[in-house]
């Protein structure tokens, strides 16, 4: 999660579960009155991006920029906000499945996210695309993105997989390990996101370190390099990592792993499998 979503939700929210709307311009009215509540926030500016039908009779979700000032640093964020025209709601639960119907308004990837730079596996011209924003250290997406690899790999004519960096802040070691994975890919060494995820890192050190030093030792014990530490320190890489996890937060990406298939957001995370099959 963002620093601006957690200042919001520990925001003091007006009480109740629905609010009266009777327009968009309450919509827009109603998060500004929402956000302000906190002191140090700022709003500068709110539209509503994208407005989606929800298979809710009369309601619908919008998606809203929101710009602002957080302690003083100026911010551009998306929320997400649900009416029928006369209610506001902040969330919305199927009550069959448990899930919040705001994966049904996350936004669609445009086609800059088929970035062949961020191919790991498959073919880039296939017709078929996924996209991962993942977090090397989080203990879902270990278990996870190996499989959606190695699965890509199985169908690589066919299928397209994007890797995206999206280390979360609960994992301070996280970053660097992502530096260093893209630092072997670019010396040439094959799967190096699979095998990032597929290495044990628990005997040099936890999700919680924030000692370089300790994880470059153990990425080239590992992998057999010899990467320096001015390498890992290349601040192109810092920009790389921040473009990633920019990227993810134009899409409402909020914990890892997410994936997109062939553009939409799949929440049960269990798409991919069907993908590749004549």
């Amino acid at each position: 999660m963002n620093k601006f979503s957690k200042i919001v939700s520990m925001s003091i929210l007006l009480s109740g579960a629905l609010y009266a709307a009777s327009n968009e311009q309450n919509i827009v009215d109603f998060e500004k009155k929402r956000i302000s509540q906190n002191p140090n926030v700022q709003v500068k500016d709110i539209k509503i991006e994208t407005k989606k039908e929800l298979p809710l009779a009369g309601w619908s979700g919008y998606i809203l920029n929101v710009q602002a000032d957080v302690q003083g640093k100026s911010i551009n964020a998306k929320d997400i906000l649900f009416s029928d025209g006369k209610y506001i709601a902040l969330e919305l639960i199927d009550s069959e499945t448990g899930k919040s119907l705001k994966d049904l308004v996350t936004p669609n990837l445009t086609e800059k996210y088929y970035d062949k730079s961020k191919l790991i596996a498959g073919n880039h011209n296939a017709k078929d695309k996924i996209v991962i924003f993942s977090d090397p250290l989080c203990p879902f997406c270990k278990d996870y993105v190996p499989d959606v690899i190695k699965y890509v790999n199985k169908n690589s004519d066919t299928i397209a997989l994007y890797y995206y960096n999206f280390p979360l802040m609960i994992h301070p070691a996280a970053t660097p390990l992502s530096k260093l994975a893209e630092i072997a890919k670019n010396k040439g060494i094959k799967d190096a996101e699979l095998k990032t995820y597929e290495t044990n890192w628990e005997p040099y050190f936890d999700e919680k370190t924030t000692d370089e030093k300790k994880i470059l030792e153990a990425f080239n014990k590992e992998f057999k390099t010899s990467i320096k530490q001015e390498e890992l320190s290349d601040k192109n890489l810092d920009s790389l990592i921040k473009k990633d996890i920019s990227m993810g937060d134009d899409v409402m990406v909020q914990g890892t792993p997410t994936i997109f298939i062939n553009g939409v957001k799949d929440a049960s995370k269990q798409k991919f499998e069907t993908l590749g099959k004549k």
